[in-house]
């Protein structure tokens, strides 16, 4: 099977979801019927044709079939009737897929933001008010801070003593315009910090009155 679907990549340009290949086991999917759902996900034409997916992927027609059905029993495709030219044709919809997909990606997220406010609440050692969760989340979305930043901040901030959300605001901003995006990031400017912290003192601490001739 694999083999069969390399030669496929190598005569033509496939396209695989990133979102879709981290989540098709979620999806209960098989990897050959992930192959087959990249190869129809692919194909500009929605008609089922059996034999044409037979010949294009070198695969038994009865394995198809049967992978096929396999995607339509886990309601990840759907066939669908339609009349062209007085012709009766079958089409595959993908729109169960799609919203299995945004459930995950719902879910995801909100697994993500839970987390945050969780991480919140045991530092502060208390629950959060409303305004509190509306403050983390602009952080999240509209203040283009990363979740990763945004708990370094907080940790920073409990390591000076601090438990409020404007002492993390003007942190997180201070490094945004030092350019600071990462963990390490901050542990550069912190060591750059401490190195131009030492070359002043050593300056402070030289003995001119005893320099060597």
């Amino acid at each position: 099977m694999i083999s069969k679907v390399v030669n496929l990549l190598q005569s033509k340009a496939i396209t695989i979801p990133r979102f879709l290949l981290e989540n098709y086991k979620n999806l209960n999917l098989s990897d050959s019927e992930f192959i087959i759902l990249i190869y129809l996900l692919n194909n500009d034409n929605t008609m089922y044709d059996p034999t044409k997916m037979s010949k294009d992927l070198n695969i038994d027609l009865p394995v198809i079939l049967s992978l096929t059905d396999g995607l339509k029993s886990k309601d990840i495709i759907k066939f669908e009737t339609r009349k062209t030219n007085n012709k009766i044709e079958e089409h595959i919809s993908f729109d169960e897929l799609y919203k299995k997909l945004g459930l995950l990606l719902v879910n995801e997220k909100e697994e993500k933001t839970t987390n945050i406010f969780d991480i919140f609440e045991s530092e502060f050692g208390r629950t959060l008010s409303s305004i509190e969760y509306e403050i983390i989340n602009a952080w999240l979305s509209s203040g283009g801070f990363t979740e990763e930043l945004i708990i370094a901040a907080l940790k920073e901030a409990v390591y000076n003593g601090v438990s409020n959300l404007r002492y993390i605001d003007k942190i997180l901003y201070e490094w945004r315009k030092k350019g600071i995006k990462t963990k390490e990031d901050i542990e550069i400017n912190r060591q750059n910090y401490i190195k131009s912290k030492e070359k002043v003192e050593e300056l402070y601490d030289y003995d001119w009155l005893n320099e060597e001739k």
